[in-house]
C-alpha cells in the first residue's frame, strides 16, 4: 500500500477536484451535476449557473424551467434542477444559508450521498471523513486488488481500513486523475504505468 501511495504522490502531487468552484455552494452545486456526466461538460455550464443564481438563496427560488434549461446538457437535468432547488432550500431553511460541514447533514440534502458529500468535505473543508469512490476510484481500487467489493459503499469501508486517514482526501483525487490519464476502463497503459510492479492486474486487460 505504502508503494502505491507514494507512487501516486510522485505521479500527481498537485492532482485536486476539476470541477471549477469559487466556493462550497458552487462545489457542491457542480458535484450534484457531474452525476453521469463529465466535469468537463458541468464545467462549460457553471459559468452561466451561477452568475444567473449565485447564492443558496438564490437558487433556492430559481424558476425550475430556467433552471433546467441552463443545465440540459448534463443530463438528467429535470431531476438535477429539483435537486439543485430542495438542497438550496434546506440550506436556507435549516443551515442558515451555509453548507453544511458534516456527513450526517450534507446527506440529508437532495441529491447528495456519501460521494457527494465526501466531495464538499474534503476539497472544500479539508474534512477527512471518507474516500470518494467515482467510477475511477471504483475500477482503479479493483484492479490493484484495493477491494473486492463491487458497491461504491463497500469499496468506500475496505478502502478506509488500509488507506492512512491523512491519504483519504488526496488519494481520491490521484486516483481519479491516474484512471483518466493512464488506466484507462477499455485499454490501460500498463507499459507505462509506474505503479504497475505493485498492481496485480497489470498487463492483464491490456
Amino acid at each position: 500500500m505504502t508503494a502505491i501511495l507514494r507512487g501516486l504522490d510522485h505521479l500527481y502531487p498537485e492532482a485536486d477536484c476539476e470541477l471549477h468552484r469559487d466556493n462550497p455552494f458552487q462545489l457542491l452545486c457542480a458535484t450534484i451535476l457531474s452525476a453521469q456526466c463529465t466535469d468537463e461538460r458541468v464545467n462549460q455550464v457553471t459559468p452561466l449557473l451561477f452568475a444567473q443564481f449565485p447564492t443558496p438563496a438564490a437558487m433556492a427560488m430559481a424558476p425550475p424551467p430556467a433552471l433546467e434549461e441552463l443545465i440540459h446538457s448534463t443530463g438528467f437535468f429535470r431531476n438535477k434542477a429539483k435537486n439543485l432547488i430542495g438542497a438550496s432550500r434546506a440550506i436556507v431553511e435549516r443551515h442558515g444559508g451555509q453548507v453544511p460541514r458534516t456527513m450526517a447533514e450534507l446527506c440529508e440534502l437532495p441529491g447528495v450521498a456519501r460521494k457527494t458529500a465526501n466531495v464538499v468535505l474534503g476539497t472544500a473543508f479539508g474534512l477527512a471523513e471518507g474516500i470518494v469512490v467515482d467510477t475511477h476510484v471504483q475500477r482503479l481500487a479493483q484492479r490493484l486488488a484495493l477491494t473486492r467489493s463491487s458497491t461504491p459503499e463497500k469499496i468506500e469501508q475496505d478502502l478506509i481500513t488500509v488507506i492512512p486517514r491523512e491519504w483519504w482526501i488526496q488519494f481520491a483525487h490521484q486516483m481519479i486523475w491516474h484512471g483518466r490519464h493512464c488506466c484507462f476502463a477499455r485499454r490501460p497503459d500498463c507499459e507505462h504505468c509506474p505503479l504497475a510492479p505493485n498492481c496485480p492486474s497489470a498487463f492483464q486487460e491490456s
